[in-house]
């Protein structure tokens, strides 16, 4: 198990409309099970278990781009979509916020019944990640949620956040079983995260890191009557990923690479339409449309170095807030629609839908490698929210 990184995030408050979040279940269960027949479950948890790559897929799904609320609306939204499917894909998520992170024990035991899996060491893991985050890590952040998914196969991911409310800030935290020895108890804090997501405030303590092992010694030494069992498995934090958001909640030329964006909009706009549309057997496609699935496409098959900024992804579908314009459900539900036929096709090995996606990532790999000048930002944003009305634009305040 490795704490894979950490991303740090403005706190925000509110709620997801119901016309969003049933539109995320379904568009982020179909991002997930594409990366399932495409690669396989341990990448769903790797994916997940990257920082940049969380926030850019919750981006895509229409959430605000930056703020603590994305971790919270897209594990509910995979939670709704994954479990009623578990047997099919072989992912179940487990936990949540509040009260359902408090569940994740019994979630887990039931599961190990039903499938043979050994509920105690599962239930082990969880309560050690959020053991090591809510207290080896002082930080001023307190765990409010508790995200475990797991496969099938006994491999998982812990995605779980936690909140400074003096700063206003939130701090997600990620971690992955791959590649962990299970039979070594300190694997546990050595080395843990792949990701803590948070806003640097200076120095913490830090129990966790290699650099502790005395203090970590002289700390037993001194809690021989009763000591906390956790305290003794401590030991390194290193070589994570670290994402921080900005403050504002607008999104602004700075956050997005632009040449990259540019090349989304040439294989949007410039491109023939009806290259694609052949393929995806879809009449009438439009470049809108193909904006969209290109940042979806990315999101399946792009590398790691691509989600280094994760606001470009919110040029798929807008945010609830308005930010960088509102949710074009139109175009959203069209993207659905294409995804869909996309994996119904490929189950039935006709992979015409399922090639062309991957096509228009590497169609705009190309064309971003061919030294494309840089999207125009402000002209971009101008022009969706000129056709906001057409594509059925929506806000959290209508």
């Amino acid at each position: 198990m490795r704490r894979t990184g950490h991303a740090d995030l403005p706190l925000h408050t509110g709620t997801v409309p119901r016309w969003l979040a049933d539109r995320m279940k379904t568009l982020g269960t179909l991002i997930i099970e594409s990366l399932v027949l495409n690669f396989g479950k341990n990448e769903v948890l790797l994916r997940l278990s990257d920082p940049f790559w969380f926030q850019s897929f919750g981006a895509v799904l229409g959430m605000d781009w930056h703020s603590s609320g994305i971790t919270t609306s897209v594990m509910y939204a995979l939670k709704r979509g994954l479990n009623p499917r578990a047997k099919e894909l072989g992912i179940c998520v487990c936990g949540g916020r509040g009260t359902y992170s408090r569940n994740t024990p019994e979630e887990l035991r039931f599961l190990s019944e039903a499938t043979g899996l050994d509920g105690d060491s599962l239930i082990k893991a969880s309560k050690l990640c959020a053991k090591v985050d809510n207290t080896a890590i002082q930080d001023g952040f307190q765990l409010y949620q508790h995200n475990f998914i797991l496969t099938n196969s006994g491999e998982w991911c812990v995605v779980q956040q936690g909140m400074n409310t003096q700063a206003k800030t939130a701090r997600r935290y990620h971690w992955c079983s791959l590649n962990f020895d299970r039979q070594k108890t300190d694997s546990y804090l050595n080395s843990p995260h792949t990701a803590i997501i948070g806003e640097n405030k200076g120095e913490i303590l830090n129990l966790a890191d290699t650099k502790a092992h005395n203090t970590r010694s002289r700390i037993l030494e001194l809690s021989k009557d009763n000591p906390d069992k956790v305290v003794s498995e401590f030991s390194k934090i290193s070589g994570y990923r670290q994402l921080e958001m900005p403050r504002h909640e607008d999104v602004r030329p700075e956050d997005v690479n632009l040449k990259r964006l540019g090349a989304v909009l040439a294989t949007s706009y410039e491109s023939n339409p009806k290259d694609f549309e052949s393929l995806l057997l879809t009449p009438g496609l439009g470049p809108r449309t193909l904006q969209s699935l290109t940042l979806v496409s990315e999101v399946v098959y792009g590398t790691p170095s691509r989600f280094s900024d994760p606001a470009r992804f919110s040029f798929a579908h807008g945010g609830k807030d308005g930010h960088p314009f509102p949710v074009p459900v139109k175009i959203y539900d069209e993207t659905i629609r294409v995804m869909q036929e996309s994996i119904e096709k490929a189950k039935l090995n006709y992979t015409d839908k399922s090639y062309c996606l991957r096509r228009l990532h590497r169609t705009a790999e190309e064309i971003e490698n061919a030294f494309l000048p840089k999207a125009n930002f402000y002209k971009t944003i101008e022009h969706e929210k000129a056709h906001s009305e057409e594509w059925g634009g929506r806000t959290v305040y209508e």
